[in-house]
């Protein structure tokens, strides 16, 4: 079984199996998870120097942050599964 990868922005592919959660960066309870992700070294920030428009959270409790909008993000994760489910 092969790993299926969801592009969040600039050529930054994760496995999509591996998030749990797709977020709205605006409320402070967001902006604490970031900041303690960041002080514990689980912040991985893949906006290439853009702001950062939502932030993935992982099984592995990693927070990654995106430049692409959570709408967009969830519409490619709904594409990713609905083409697994093809395939099955």
């Amino acid at each position: 079984m092969g790993y299926r990868l969801l592009h969040i922005g600039f050529g930054n592919m994760i496995v999509s199996e591996r998030v749990v959660a797709i977020i709205h960066p605006s409320s402070a309870p967001i902006k604490r998870l970031k900041d303690e992700a960041r002080n514990q070294g689980r912040l991985i920030d893949a906006t290439e120097g853009r702001k950062t428009r939502a932030i993935l959270v992982t099984d592995s409790n990693h927070v990654i942050l995106s430049a692409i909008q959570p709408e967009t993000i969830g519409i490619r994760f709904e594409e990713k599964e609905r083409d697994s489910e093809a395939d099955r």
